[in-house]
Parts: structure tokens; C-alpha cells; sequence
């Protein structure tokens, strides 16, 4: 791997140093915004109108703590905004206040709807993720709080870009929510407590695991629609979008195992490849296996799978000197946290309720509360007390440490932290200037493929 001459070492970014100072002032800007009925009404305004975009909403919506409303909405597809527009409308008629006025269309849609709001209010960053340095340096700029979805890198430079960013929106005391939503998790705050008191002995190996029956896969650019346009559609498709299934799916499971560890991985070591994907052109493997190592030498095994027809598991582990633990069960939630005695986790069943007996220590009580709702909770109380919060240092480690573990996979290397925190291939450096009939950041050849990870051949690059 490359590095650049100003090589950034993982002390450095990993340091608790302080980060919250002086309140910004954004003195003398003019900011035009919808006026609230109450002083006190947060409004909000959602940029990326997808299932994620529409289901944080959906959360902020739901809050109790204090009055909220949505003024305004942008995206680049006009059927996919109005569509979710209905939706939210038909949930929460009371609180949604965005006319035709205030839905933007386009490449510039979202300072448009960052422009409707006040400073103090909140943007909900929701586009696939090559988007959010250039959507968050405008929200900072604006004196915005800021909701983001994971992964918020998806290389190298732009994890750069964005823990300066974080730094900054730090010291205008910016509140900003990143949606790794375990963190916020009552259920796993708890058995981390229990970890940290030693109720499984010194954790020895964690395994996580992804496996479904499909995901991330494009045709050929059919007619009508732009190659950028095609590729946004489907960006889990395409590393320069989304850093593919491993950033966009996977990051949930390496973070919180990371997470009850207390450490991010140096190292990742990995395989993975493609057998089933047919006629796709998408640039995803079929199969990931990563091993990534901590600094004291304990071991994460991923195993991630997009095929139809076999064994699926959503699942992550912990192994310990005295007991294991189960962090997520079969899906994000609920989580049915538990601790068991020895190493033998029973296996969860389909349509299974509650955890089965043998071994059994511990387990969170049922029902728990959905932690896409804790995060909004958290958030939105930071906001309203005025206390600091930032996870962007914490977001943009995770969405590192996934990049890590997909490069090892697509270059067949062994790759460090610090490797990957200043290696110097941005997938999309002009993401910033793209526009609706301009040229996509990945051109396909004359079949309509694009190009592919090839382990021990393309050893520096993923492509």
C-alpha cells in the first residue's frame, strides 16, 4: 500500500484528546428558515429520501421530548422523494410541513434544504456515503446538527476529511449523531457493563456474522437512465458509492464488537471472492472471511455471504476465559443480549422467543426498545440540554476499520490501521461536482462491466 508523506499514526487519531469547545456565534450570516410555531420546535430537514433516510426520519418523528417537524426533503429521484414524502405524510400528518416549495430535486437539492432551516436545527444525511463529507461541510457552515448514517468514509482520504470535520463541527459545539445505533442500545450498554466487571473473564476471540441471501447487485445500465445516475440508484453496487456490502452492511458487526472490546483493530487479514453473481456488474464478492487482530493480540472472525440457498446468520459473539456472550442475535433488534457459562452458545432458532436455558446467566428483559429510537433520544436530548455530543471520530474509526477489512479481502494483503487511515486512492475525488447528466467517478467498458478486485494482481488498489 501507498502512503502519503504525512503519515497520520494510530495513536494519534485514536487519543481521547477533548473535543467540544466555544459555541459558534455564525455571526452576520443571514440564514433564511421556516419559522416554527413554538420557540422551541426543532425542524428538520431529510437529504437522501431512501428506506434509511425515511426510517430515521420515522425516528425523529416519534421523539417525546419536545415538539418536531419536517420542512423540507432533497434527493436526485423525484419518484423516490414523493413516495416517501406519502409515507411519512400518512404517520405523521401533524408534523410534516414540507410543500412542493420545499422538495428539492438534484445534485444541489440538499443546500437547498439545509437553507430552510435555522441554525441549532437538524439535517438528516441519508445519501449513500460518498456524499456525506461534501453534505456535512455545508451543514457545519450552516451551524446545523447533524444526524448521518453509516458509514460515513468509505476510503482513506474522505476518513480524513471527516474527523476534521468532526473536529470542527466539535468547536462550534455542533451536535452530531452517527447511525451506529448499537451503541445506544440499553440492552448492550448493559452486557458491556457486565464484560467491563469481568463477568466472562478477559475476552480470548469475537466472531460476527453477516450472511444472506443476496445483496449489492446491478445489470448492465439499461436505457434511459445515465451511467451516475444508474450507479446511485444502486450503490451498494459500486465501491466509490458505498464501499459496498462489507462498508454498508457489514460495519455494524465489526463495530460492536469493537465496541465491548475497548479497541479498534491494528491489523485485518482476509480472503473472499466471487462465484454466483451471474450477470451482474456490480463490484461486490460473494463471500468475505476477515481476521482482524487487536493490540493485544485477541482476534475478530467476520464471515460475510450474499447467496441465495444456504445457511444465513446475523449474529455476534463474544468469547471469554469464563463465559461467552451474545451481542446481537439474529438481527439489530431486538438483540436478546445474553452471558453464558463455558463456550456452548446454544443456536437461535427460527421463531424462537426467548433464549433457551442451558448455561444461561443472563439475559436482557423482553420486550426491549428499538435502539434506531434510543439514538434519536440521545440526540435530540444533547440538542435540547445543550450538552456536548459528537460521534464522528467513533463513526469515522468504524467506517475505517470496515475499509480495512474490505481492502484486505479485495487485494489479498495484509493491511494495518495505519495503512488504510493514510493510504492515498479516493474513489470519487470530484464527488463533490458531479451533476445530473456529467460523467459517473467509475466507467463501464463496452460490455457495460466495470472493473474488479483481483486479490494478488491489483495489490495496492481495489481497482
Amino acid at each position: 500500500m501507498t502512503e502519503t508523506k504525512d503519515t497520520t499514526s494510530r495513536r494519534a487519531f485514536l487519543s481521547d484528546a477533548g473535543r467540544i469547545a466555544g459555541v459558534s456565534t455564525l455571526a452576520g450570516m443571514t440564514l433564511p428558515h421556516v419559522h416554527a410555531a413554538e420557540t422551541n420546535t426543532i425542524q428538520l430537514a431529510l437529504v437522501g429520501c431512501g428506506g434509511r433516510g425515511t426510517g430515521a426520519t420515522e425516528n425523529a418523528l416519534g421523539i417525546k421530548n419536545g415538539p418536531i417537524k419536517l420542512v423540507a426533503m432533497a434527493d436526485v429521484f423525484p419518484q423516490k422523494l414523493s413516495d416517501n414524502h406519502g409515507k411519512l405524510r400518512g404517520h405523521f400528518a401533524s408534523q410534516m410541513d414540507v410543500p412542493q416549495e420545499r422538495q428539492f430535486i438534484g445534485f444541489d437539492a440538499y443546500r437547498k434544504a439545509m437553507d430552510c432551516l435555522k441554525p441549532g436545527d437538524v439535517v438528516i444525511l441519508a445519501t449513500p456515503p460518498a456524499f456525506r463529507w461534501v453534505q456535512f461541510r455545508y451543514a457545519i457552515d450552516r451551524g446545523l446538527n447533524v444526524f448521518m448514517e453509516k458509514p460515513i468514509s468509505v476510503d482513506g482520504p474522505t476518513t480524513r476529511r471527516m474527523l476534521a470535520l468532526g473536529e470542527e463541527a466539535g468547536r462550534k459545539n455542533l451536535k452530531v449523531g452517527v447511525g451506529l445505533m448499537i451503541r445506544h442500545c440499553r440492552a448492550r450498554q448493559e452486557l458491556l457493563t457486565r464484560i467491563r466487571d469481568g463477568q466472562i473473564g478477559d475476552i480470548v476471540a469475537m466472531r460476527g456474522y453477516r450472511m444472506g441471501s443476496g445483496g449489492g447487485t446491478a445489470p448492465v445500465k439499461p436505457e434511459g437512465i445515465t451511467e451516475l445516475m444508474h450507479q446511485i440508484r444502486l450503490f451498494h453496487s459500486f465501491l466509490w458509492a458505498s464501499g459496498g456490502v462489507y462498508s454498508d452492511y457489514y460495519i455494524h458487526q465489526i463495530d460492536e464488537l469493537s465496541w465491548m472490546k475497548g479497541a479498534w483493530p491494528v491489523e485485518a487479514m482476509a480472503l473472499g471472492g466471487r462465484q454466483y453473481r451471474g450477470d451482474s456488474v456490480d463490484q461486490n464478492f460473494d463471500v468475505y472471511s476477515v481476521q482482524y487482530t487487536y493490540p493485544d493480540g485477541t482476534r475478530l472472525f467476520f464471515d460475510g455471504r450474499n447467496m441465495p440457498g444456504v445457511h444465513e446468520e446475523f449474529a455476534s459473539y463474544i468469547h471469554g476465559s469464563k463465559g461467552s456472550a451474545v451481542v446481537s442475535t439474529n438481527a439489530h433488534t431486538p438483540g436478546h443480549t445474553r452471558i453464558y457459562t463455558g463456550q456452548n452458545i446454544p443456536r437461535w432458532q427460527s421463531g424462537q422467543k426467548e433464549p433457551a436455558p442451558e448455561n444461561l446467566v443472563w439475559a436482557f428483559p423482553q420486550p426491549e426498545r428499538s435502539p434506531y429510537d434510543w439514538e434519536w433520544d440521545d440526540l435530540i436530548a444533547a440538542i435540547r440540554d445543550d450538552k456536548p455530543y459528537n460521534e464522528v471520530k467513533r463513526g469515522a474509526e468504524a467506517s475505517l476499520v470496515a475499509s480495512m477489512g474490505r481492502f484486505a479481502a479485495h487485494t489479498g494483503q495484509i493491511v494495518t490501521f495505519d495503512q488504510m487511515m493514510n493510504h492515498d486512492h479516493e474513489f470519487a475525488p470530484d464527488v463533490d461536482k458531479l451533476t445530473l447528466d456529467g460523467p459517473a467517478p467509475l466507467r463501464a467498458d463496452a460490455n457495460g462491466k466495470y472493473p474488479l478486485p483481483e486479490p494478488g494482481i491489483k495489490t495496492t488498489r481495489e481497482y
